[in-house]
């Protein structure tokens, strides 16, 4: 079995936890610390979890919600099960789609 690491983004529950419920209260703390992002940019960084993050960005979200990146990011492991070919070569195992066969399609008559 194949080991994958997946990730919670917690930004909008630590915001919660300080009463701040507006993404939009974001952008001048965050302009404070010299990261300078756009509305639209903090609101999906608040509401989707970020595949890249500038260590600027992280740290400046540190200093204003005074906590560390680990309460920020929760690492979990997902389990992934991956299909392992058998002798014959052929993939076998959950989530592969079983070999296509040849089918005919017989209409009734009079249609």
């Amino acid at each position: 079995m194949m080991r994958q690491m997946g990730f919670e983004w917690n930004l909008r529950r630590l915001m919660a936890e300080r009463d701040m419920y507006q993404t939009t209260d974001l952008v001048p703390r965050l302009a404070e610390y010299g990261v300078h992002l756009s509305r639209e940019q903090v609101f999906r960084l608040v509401t989707q979890p970020p595949q890249r993050l500038s260590m600027d960005t992280l740290a400046a979200l540190c200093g204003i919600l005074d906590c560390s990146p680990a309460d920020l990011i929760t690492v979990r492991e997902a389990r992934r099960q991956v299909a392992k070919p058998t002798a014959s070569g052929e993939v076998d195992g959950p989530g592969v789609a079983p070999p296509a066969r040849r089918v005919h399609v017989r209409r009734p008559e009079g249609l």
